[in-house]
């Protein structure tokens, strides 16, 4: 079956996710966070992906970015990934895949929830219980966005540079965004649509853009979970009928 190809429209930010396969660690020291971003870095200027937001676990990576043009975040991920992996397997003595398949995307309707992507990201490790608070965690991009420490990485979004007319005024301003909680419906949806690899963002979002994407932004329902969910209820009737027409010994475990 092909893959299904990744949603693009120009200007919009994605949301990113890079897993470790078999949720394996991707980072077991310092140096690797170090080398990692050494290596995003690079990628992005030299493709021309602007990121945004980004945090580094244990075992997965979390980034929000805007690429130039379509094709340019499959191409810093390839570069990314294949200098990252021969790094690890050099330093480590290991071979083989080190990421679990393709990257996880989803574009993002910025205007109305790019700040609940980047809150999203940055406070992963406080949600994984590592940190009480966002600024305790080292690799990450709330010291840069937040607290004002320098980042060559990051290029900051038109939406944070309209948080204040100075640094300080942005830093103060974004600091606040993290005093408010996110709802639980709305992260959950941003899960399933970043793995799902459709658009995250308001129904009104989806329509507009439907007509500018590459692909439908959105599921028409078809198959995936529903075809499942009948495949399940068929299998109950066949397990009812079959339980009427034989004896049954003892109550079945439900």
């Amino acid at each position: 079956m092909a893959r299904m190809a990744r949603l693009y429209l120009p200007g919009c930010s994605h949301h990113v996710i890079q897993r470790g396969n078999n949720r394996a660690p991707c980072f077991t020291q310092e140096s690797d966070y170090r080398r990692y971003l050494e290596y995003l870095s690079a990628a992005a200027i030299h493709v021309g992906v602007a990121i945004h937001s980004f945090v580094l676990m244990t075992n997965h990576v979390h980034l929000l970015l805007t690429p130039k043009s379509a094709g340019d975040c499959g191409k810093m991920m390839q570069s990314l990934g294949r200098r990252y992996v021969r790094y690890f397997n050099d330093c480590y003595g290991r071979s083989g895949t080190l990421w679990e398949g393709r990257y996880k995307s989803t574009l993002i309707d910025s205007d109305n929830y790019f700040f609940t992507v980047s809150k999203y990201i940055e406070l992963n490790p406080v949600r994984a219980k590592m940190v009480r608070h966002p600024g305790d965690y080292p690799w990450s991009s709330f010291h840069s966005n937040a607290l004002g420490v320098p980042c060559d990485l990051l290029t900051p979004h038109d939406l944070y540079l309209g948080l204040g007319h100075c640094a300080l005024e942005r830093q103060h301003n974004y600091k606040a965004l993290f005093e408010s909680e996110t709802a639980v419906e709305i992260l959950d949806e941003l899960r399933r649509a970043t793995n799902r690899a459709w658009a995250f963002g308001s129904e009104e979002f989806k329509f507009r853009i439907s007509s500018g994407v590459n692909r439908r932004p959105v599921s028409m329902g078809w198959g995936g979970d529903r075809r499942s969910q009948r495949k399940l209820g068929d299998e109950r009737d066949q397990g009812v009928r079959s339980r009427c027409l034989t004896p049954c010994k003892e109550s079945p475990i439900i």
